[in-house]
Formats: C-alpha cells, structure tokens, sequence
C-alpha cells in the first residue's frame, strides 16, 4: 500500500470480527515499532503482547475507558514507556548528564518515543489490513497489570492497542470523528510566524 493510502485509511477501528491475526501480519507490526525515533538511541520501550487466554484475563479489568466492543479484538498490544533507559543512556560519557537527574528533560522523551512506536503499530496495522484502536489504561488498573502480567516496576503503559480485523466500514458510529470536523490546515499550520 501507498505511504499517503496509510495515512488517509488510518482511523480508529472499536469493533473486530473473530478473525485471528496472522503471525506474520503480528510480527511485521511488532518489528516495525521498533524502527521509531529514540532520544540518544535510548531503545527505551517494551510491548506486551496479549492474545488467547492471557487477552482475556486482561480484558476483565484493562478495557474499562474504551467501548465494550473493543474486547472483540483477538490482540493486544501494550506499549510500555521506560523512563530509567533514558536516564542511564544520558549519563553515559558523550552525553554527559547526571546520572538518574530527569530534571533537565522539559518533555518525557520516554513517552514521546513510546507513542511514536506506538504510531508505527497503528499505521502497519493499516498496511497489513487491519483494524486497531489505541486507548488509554485506567490508572487502577497498571497495578493489575504489573501483578497478572509480570511487567517490571518500571515499565510504563502508556496505553493499549487493540488489533484485528475490522468489523465497521467508516468511523465507528458515535466517535468523536463523527461529531467533530477535522480542523482546516490554515487553522493550525503556520509558516515562519504564529
């Protein structure tokens, strides 16, 4: 598929079919986030992927800020941010930061890294055909998923990925994108001066 197909298909997919994913589509997605930018090539991200059995132990409590159909999906994806890769890779000498001193880093390049990559899933999902939500975990429910899954302490979801085959055609009834209008190009780009 065209770069520019990508883009203009992607959208996010709330309702999936019971189609499975194929492990070939699921690893190109997987391998494709691990080509996203990272701030001094920190590699500062992990993805927990669910599927099966473990999917459904994680739907009982990690879709409680997204619409009910998304536990249609047959994958999960969670990426997780990790802040101490960053910290440890800008002490090192050619950086020369303090070490653990995050007091510099006006923006968490460790999330914005993470939700890069996690761009990467939802635009290859496009390109493999398939249909995928991002959405935002419930903050009680990162301690579950620490405990049930095993995730280290300081491993942070900044959200799930929920991935499969669509079962809408066109924006799912209700979302935001039916109600609100993209804003115009000349509302938000601006050259040179604001």
């Amino acid at each position: 598929m065209e770069f520019q197909d990508v883009v203009r298909r992607r959208r996010m997919v709330r309702k999936f079919t019971d189609e499975p994913v194929a492990e070939a589509s699921l690893q190109r997605i997987l391998r494709n986030a691990l080509k996203g930018p990272s701030a001094g090539f920190s590699q500062g991200q992990g993805f927990l992927v669910l599927i099966g059995e473990k999917l459904a132990k994680f739907w009982e409590f990690g879709a409680s800020w997204a619409p009910e159909t998304v536990t249609t999906a047959p994958v999960a994806i969670v990426p997780l941010s990790v802040k101490n890769a960053y910290l440890d890779r800008y002490a090192k000498p050619d950086k020369g930061f303090a070490e653990g001193d995050d007091s510099w880093w006006r923006v968490p390049y460790w999330d914005v890294d993470t939700g890069m990559a996690t761009l990467l899933i939802l635009q290859t999902a496009v390109d493999e055909d398939l249909g995928a939500v991002f959405f935002g975990l419930a903050p009680e429910s990162v301690e579950r998923l620490h405990s049930e899954f095993g995730v280290p302490e300081d491993h942070d979801p900044i959200g799930v990925v929920a991935l499969g085959h669509g079962a809408e055609i066109g924006p799912s009834p209700g979302s935001s994108a039916t109600t609100i209008a993209r804003r115009e190009f000349e509302e938000v780009i601006r050259f040179g001066h604001w």
